[in-house]
């Protein structure tokens, strides 16, 4: 018996924000000279993306005045507190994610009311009762239905979500299992002018995935998967709450570390997929050198990460809700058959591969 992914559904908040005006408001926000503000914009505009998405609209406001959720100030004293930024998340995450689903639903031939698990994945916010209850509540779920978080696992947690997704079907044929991704990573920006926020403010923006997940035959099959943790990288990549939000590490080094590791596990991968036989790659993309990366470890042609770059170029990095919106465009293009190598990374350094076939 296989499992499939047989649906996928989008969601972002708000109107798309041009990156040059979020590097606007970060030049407000660092409080930068001329001098230090071009060198951002030059940075902003070759991060490959075009456009990110938020729940606050402050980040398309020329002016400190004009803010709603960060002070007025041009300080931004006082700064939010991560209790602030959580409730924020409290009430727009259920939201967003029931656009999420209900997409994903009408593009399925499985209704909702057939729904017997619930996987709720987010690693930008935490309530209890949960997102996954408020969740249950809109969509008018039986109170019967089994549910799981996956919390604080970063960019890869998608992955985990639907390998557990999988062994629940594996174990019950008849479950219709619902993965829920949302991240609203810009909840969590931190004005320090440091490397690892300049990095992480140029890159991250907000949204949700849904995934129906059955043993249907059609959409995507889950074939088998691998985990790996790189653990030279292990202080280069991490994810930490503090008094005024959560907050990052991430190091310039994380491409050269993945390309690194790759390079290592290329014979493991040949022997676990076939590596040597596979055309088609998701990978997520965490930004444009990782994409660059990978793609250079694999020996691959750039058309590999045509979709992961659009991706990229629309709505930034959206932590583990991103490789859905990769994959949701791969299942769509007519173009693409036969098996397709998704790989995702984050905190630890975690790799995780999931290797899938179209239906």
């Amino acid at each position: 018996m296989s499992t499939f992914i047989n649906s996928i559904g989008l969601a972002n908040p708000g109107n798309p924000i041009l990156q040059e005006n979020i590097a606007g408001f970060m030049k407000i926000a660092h409080g930068l000279d001329e001098r230090e503000g071009r060198k951002l914009s030059f940075l902003y505009r070759k991060s490959g993306i075009n456009t990110r998405f938020s729940v606050l609209t402050d980040f398309e406001k020329a002016n400190h005045e004009d803010f709603e959720f960060f002070p007025k100030s041009k300080n931004l004293e006082p700064f939010p507190s991560t209790k602030s930024r959580m409730g924020v998340f409290t009430q727009e995450a259920p939201r967003l994610c029931e656009e999420a689903v209900l997409n994903c639903i009408s593009g399925s031939h499985i209704s909702k009311d057939q729904i017997t698990h619930l996987i709720l994945v987010s690693c930008t916010g935490m309530v209890a009762p949960g997102v996954e209850l408020e969740l249950m509540k809109r969509l008018d779920l039986e109170d019967t239905v089994e549910r799981y978080c996956v919390h604080f696992m970063g960019c890869y947690a998608a992955f985990t979500g639907l390998k557990l997704a999988d062994k629940i079907i594996r174990s019950d044929s008849q479950a219709k299992v619902l993965v829920v991704t949302v991240e609203l990573c810009t909840l969590h920006f931190q004005k320090d002018y440091l490397e690892d926020n300049i990095l992480a403010n140029s890159l991250f923006g907000d949204g949700a995935a849904a995934a129906l997940v059955s043993s249907s035959p059609s959409g995507l099959a889950i074939k088998s998967y691998l985990s790996r943790v790189l653990r030279e990288g292990e202080q280069d990549m991490a994810w930490g709450i503090g008094d005024f939000g959560f907050e990052m590490k991430l190091t310039k080094y994380i491409p050269s570390l993945l390309d690194g590791g790759i390079q290592q596990l290329k014979a493991m991968f040949e022997d676990k997929f076939n590596l040597s036989k596979i055309k088609n790659f998701a990978i997520h993309p965490g930004g444009m050198q990782i994409l660059a990366k990978v793609q250079e470890a694999f020996g691959l042609g750039k058309e590999v990460n045509f979709h992961a770059m659009e991706v990229l170029k629309q709505f930034g990095n959206m932590s583990s809700a991103t490789i859905l919106f990769v994959l949701s465009r791969m299942m769509k293009d007519v173009e693409i058959e036969g098996d397709i190598l998704s790989m995702g990374f984050g905190p630890g350094l975690t790799l995780e591969t999931l290797l899938l076939e179209k239906a």
